[in-house]
């Protein structure tokens, strides 16, 4: 528990703040777009778990239906593609140094969920 506590704020000192600070203005704007209020909600839940990512994993919806699998289907086309290399880029560069390797597999850990935020959940570990 101290540990997931300790590199949670460790993460946030390595650009885990600036990675919550695009999805939560990402998120913003895409619901004062309204048409796009599903990607806005994503967008602010991927926030919430690039703030705190060590103790908590993605779960896959089974229930998550059709708009959803469209949905992320435009995802993908639109954001999704950067985003995750955005993340992969930052992993491979915190992993670089030995105390940057978890931190670098937390960054790891929100490639599926930036590529994918439709049709998942975010749960404890």
């Amino acid at each position: 528990m101290v540990i997931r506590v300790v590199l949670n704020v460790i993460w946030l000192l390595f650009g885990g703040i600036v990675v919550v600070v695009v999805y939560a203005l990402l998120g913003l704007l895409f619901i004062l777009l309204i048409i796009t209020v599903p990607f806005g909600i994503a967008c602010l839940r991927i926030a919430g778990f690039a703030l705190w990512p060590f103790g908590r994993t993605i779960e896959v919806r089974r229930d998550a239906g059709i708009p959803s699998l469209i949905g992320a289907i435009i995802w993908v086309v639109l954001a999704g593609w950067w985003l995750a290399i955005g993340h992969v880029v930052h992993g491979i560069l915190l992993c670089l140094t030995i105390i940057g390797i978890p931190l670098g597999l937390a960054s790891f850990k929100l490639v599926p969920i930036s590529l994918l935020p439709l049709g998942v959940r975010i749960v404890p570990v």
